[in-house]
């Protein structure tokens, strides 16, 4: 099972391996305080994609299309996250607060078409 997860609520047991997928560090946490298996920076948009969304719901559709032609271009860097999944429960931590339209949940959508 492949989750999603705002960095700031508490972790549980049944979070699995728990994988930071921001290009930035969440505001607010310290890195020793936040329990997660990885940081996979690689796997977030681009800073260019990232300004241009702009937490935008008008823009969500475009962005998820824009979103998952870069990571069909590099599956290094979400294969390890699936790798996990086949073992058990992962959660994706995020920070934004738009808990539907952020890049995390259109990542979530894009590994479990990959399963």
């Amino acid at each position: 099972m492949i989750q999603t997860k705002r960095v700031y609520e508490p972790p549980e047991p049944k979070d699995g391996k728990r994988f930071l997928v921001e290009r930035l560090w969440p505001r607010g946490i310290k890195k020793e305080a936040l329990q997660m298996d990885g940081w996979l920076k690689e796997v977030a948009p681009s800073d260019d994609l990232r300004r241009w969304y702009g937490h935008d719901p008008g823009k969500w559709e475009e962005f998820k299309y824009r979103y998952f032609a870069e990571l069909d271009s590099k599956p290094e860097a979400w294969q390890p996250i699936l790798a996990a999944a086949h073992e058990g429960n992962v959660t994706l931590l995020y920070s934004a607060r738009d808990t539907e339209h952020n890049s995390a949940v259109a990542l979530e959508a894009y590994l479990k078409s990959k399963e």
